[in-house]
């Protein structure tokens, strides 16, 4: 499948855990947002050929001033609401990744892992790492219930990628999801692991962005000396 791909960023929560006032995807790491740091990221990958971004509605214009080459839409108030919107702008894209903005380190080389797989005839793909701990499952009172195979399990990150007609037809019934390929298996449908990067790690904590900061720091201080 050779057809346009979009990126698709949905932006438009307030991150509540990070403690910022504004909503996460405007916090900044060394003076750039995580929302342009997300999309040139895209940008950058050489396989999307068109981004859209959904904020909320009073940070259209801003986000628009962000990321000029973007189309910018209105999101919603659950992420699902935003990556319906963005698809209905998408609407001549045959692949989509969708992307979060916290995750505004990914290297661009994701993204094009993620559309070769779909180009190679997967229909659903996400990145996803090996789980470091030991995991447990423990009931409400806390009572452990067992221990999973950490060899079965990956963290998933984003881009996420499918065909068009797929994530349509996993969003048409209106339910919400913080997972798109969620959707997806629910419908029966296989989803295609490939390799993540440890720098495509989400922006959700003040310790996670205290980290994307002195990581941005040092690739800063880098490129001073080069």
């Amino acid at each position: 499948m050779n057809g346009r791909v979009a990126a698709l960023i949905p932006a438009a929560g307030m991150g509540t855990r990070l403690g910022e006032a504004i909503p996460k995807a405007f916090v900044e790491i060394s003076g750039v947002t995580l929302l342009e740091l997300s999309a040139a990221a895209a940008r950058r990958s050489g396989v999307v050929d068109q981004i859209v971004v959904a904020v909320p509605a009073e940070l259209i214009e801003r986000a628009a001033a962000l990321v000029p080459d973007a189309i910018v839409v209105r999101g919603g108030t659950q992420r699902s609401d935003s990556v319906r919107a963005g698809l209905a702008a998408a609407a001549d894209a045959e692949l989509i990744l969708v992307h979060d903005a916290a995750r505004a380190l990914t290297p661009p080389e994701l993204f094009a892992t993620v559309v070769a797989a779909l180009r190679g005839g997967a229909r659903a793909v996400v990145p996803g790492v090996p789980v470091a701990d030991t995991l447990k499952r423990v009931d409400a009172d806390g009572i452990v219930l067992g221990t999973p195979d950490r060899g079965e399990l990956r963290a998933v990150q984003t881009p996420q990628g499918f065909t068009a007609d797929l994530l349509h037809s996993a969003h048409r019934g209106g339910g919400d999801a913080t997972d798109d390929a969620g959707l997806v298996e629910q419908m029966g449908v296989p989803v295609h692991v490939v390799p993540g990067d440890a720098m495509a790690f989400k922006v959700t904590t003040p310790f996670d962005l205290a980290l994307a900061r002195l990581i941005a720091e040092q690739r800063s201080g880098r490129s001073d000396r080069s």
